[in-house]
C-alpha cells in the first residue's frame, strides 16, 4: 500500500476513542436485571466502542490497526469507559444527551474511516463501505458481547444509513475538491443531524414483512399501487 496523502490528527482519532468510550460504558452502565454488568464489564463495552471502529477501520484497509500502535488509544478508551461509568447516573436520565452524543460518535467513526480510505487512494463507493464499516463496528461488537441482536440487521433509526450518508457526502465533497478537513467535518454533521432526526421523529426503513404483504395484497386485487 502507498503512503497516504494525508494522516488523520492523533488528538481527532483519540477524541473519537473517548467519546465512543464515554458513550459505550454509559449505555452498558444502563443494564439492569440478567444483563447487568459489573465494572470490568462496563469497562470492556466502552473500550469495545471506543476502539472498535478504528480496529475494522484499518483492517478493512490493510494497515496495522493504529489503536494497538500507540498506547494513547488504549489509556483514553479505558479513561473514557471510566468516566462514562461515572456520568451514567447523572446522564441515563437525560436520554437526548446519550443521543446525541452516539450520533456523533458515529458520525466521526465514519468521517475518519472514509477519510483514511481515501488517503491511502482507495476508490469512492468502497471509501464510503469502509466508512459506515467502522462507523457501525464498534456496535455491531457491543452488541454481540452483550448477547442483544444485532442493531443494524432490525428496524431501527437509520443507525447506517446516517453513517451512509455523511460517508457518500465526504466522498461526493472531495471529488469536486472540498478540502477533507472540512468535508469530514460536514460529514460528520449530516450523519448526526440525520441520525438525531430519525430517532426524534422515530423514522426507520420499511420492515421487509410489510413490503411483502403490500405486494402480496397488490397481486390479489386488494389494493391498487399508484401507476397501476
Amino acid at each position: 500500500m502507498t503512503e497516504p496523502l494525508f494522516t488523520i490528527p492523533l488528538w481527532a482519532d483519540l477524541l473519537g476513542v473517548g467519546l465512543g468510550g464515554i458513550q459505550g460504558a454509559m449505555f452498558a452502565s444502563g443494564f439492569q436485571g440478567q444483563r447487568r454488568l459489573d465494572l470490568l464489564g462496563v469497562a470492556i463495552i466502552g473500550i469495545m466502542i471506543g476502539m472498535g471502529g478504528g480496529l475494522i477501520r484499518d483492517i478493512l484497509i490493510g494497515q496495522p490497526p493504529a489503536t494497538l500502535q500507540v498506547n494513547w488509544y488504549l489509556l483514553t478508551a479505558t479513561g473514557a469507559a471510566l468516566l462514562g461509568m461515572l456520568l451514567a447516573g447523572i446522564f441515563n436520565r437525560l436520554n437526548t444527551v446519550i443521543v446525541v452524543l452516539d450520533a456523533v460518535v458515529i458520525g466521526m467513526f465514519g468521517a475518519f474511516g472514509t477519510s483514511k480510505a481515501i488517503a491511502f487512494g482507495i476508490p469512492a463507493v468502497p471509501a464510503v463501505f469502509i466508512g459506515v464499516c467502522a462507523a457501525v463496528g464498534g456496535g455491531v461488537l457491543r452488541d454481540v458481547l452483550m448477547g442483544l441482536p444485532v442493531s443494524i440487521m432490525h428496524v431501527g433509526s437509520l443507525y447506517a444509513v446516517a453513517a451512509g450518508a455523511g460517508c457518500a457526502f465526504i466522498v461526493v465533497a472531495n471529488l469536486f475538491g472540498m478540502n477533507i478537513v472540512l468535508a469530514a467535518v460536514i460529514g460528520i454533521a449530516v450523519t448526526a443531524v440525520i441520525r438525531v432526526l430519525a430517532v426524534l421523529f422515530d423514522v426507520s426503513l420499511p420492515e421487509q414483512r410489510r413490503l411483502y404483504r403490500r405486494k402480496v395484497a397488490a397481486e390479489t386485487g386488494v389494493i391498487t399501487l399508484p401507476g397501476r
